[in-house]
């Protein structure tokens, strides 16, 4: 990691993040997982445009129609169009998993700097934390914490951001820990530069581009995460469309209409995929050792 930051220390950001930029554009796995990702983000904002049905339009003589030429991913229980359906979801799975994800790197990355830069009491509550929590399975804590703030979008993403923000912490802690003693952070200190300027303004700039990868495929994490509590009917409740809860309604009909599971399977698959895809692929254009994430 020593060589990481000194190449930090010499690189103008600009330079870097154009240099960054060519590595992407030279790696086919992490272009495919920028258009996974690029793809789902067009969709969720363009939903309604690209729906062919409204998702909540039920027609019972319609239920469980095969794939057709007017249903493409046929039809669900109530008659509802499963791909318009799926394409509605996709809001709900890029909303939960940004904002979650977003929510877990705020409160992580904060506590974390500040642990690692005064340590003492602080450090050590922190750690205690974060060992609690990483001690017990994610969807565990994510199903407490839903039981105790309800079902529903709002609550799974207060759930998420609770279950996730310890090892954020952990991340950048250590990050922090690392550089605060460097030559360049001691030199600012000597021009009289308060706390606040060292640790946010030289220290964390430095610090972020391991926590952004982890959070990239930290949001894959999530819409599982959020698909698994769907499934189990603490998601987003009726009639929003929801994978998990899309998979869970469809497992009373597996053997008659079984598209209904497999299609919004593949469009969690293909989205997870397209996360795990470029997390791994920045990995290495940011210059970040893979056991730093570990």
């Amino acid at each position: 990691m020593e060589n990481t930051t000194n190449q930090n220390q010499i690189i103008p950001p600009a330079n870097r993040w154009i240099r960054r930029l060519k590595k992407l554009k030279n790696n086919r796995a992490g272009v495919l997982g920028l258009i996974i990702i690029a793809g789902l983000i067009i969709t969720a904002l363009f939903a309604d445009y690209i729906a062919p049905y409204s998702y909540k339009a039920q027609d019972l003589s319609l239920m469980n129609i095969p794939p057709s030429m007017d249903h493409i991913m046929g039809t669900d229980e109530f008659g509802r169009d499963v791909f318009s359906r799926i394409i509605l979801g996709s809001r709900i799975s890029v909303y939960v998993g940004v904002v979650s994800v977003g929510l877990s790197v705020l409160i992580g990355s904060l506590l974390g700097a500040l642990a690692g830069y005064y340590e003492g009491w602080l450090d050590r509550v922190l750690s205690t934390v974060t060992d609690l929590t990483w001690s017990l399975p994610e969807i565990l804590v994510a199903l407490l914490l839903v039981a105790v703030v309800g079902a529903g979008v709002e609550c799974v993403i207060i759930a998420i951001a609770l279950t996730y923000w310890a090892q954020y912490a952990r991340l950048i802690r250590g990050q922090i820990l690392m550089l605060k003693n460097e030559i360049y952070v001691e030199a600012t200190r000597s021009l009289g530069a308060t706390d606040f300027t060292i640790l946010f303004k030289h220290l964390f700039p430095n610090a972020i581009a391991p926590v952004i990868v982890a959070a990239t495929i930290g949001i894959g994490q999530a819409i599982v995460l959020e698909a698994t509590l769907g499934f189990l009917g603490m998601g987003a409740q009726p009639p929003l469309p929801s994978w998990g809860a899309m998979m869970s309604n469809g497992t009373a009909y597996l053997f008659i209409s079984p598209w209904v599971i497999i299609f919004p399977g593949l469009a969690m698959m293909i989205t997870v995929f397209g996360f795990n895809l470029f997390g791994d692929v920045l990995v290495d254009i940011m210059d970040i050792r893979e056991d730093t994430l570990k």
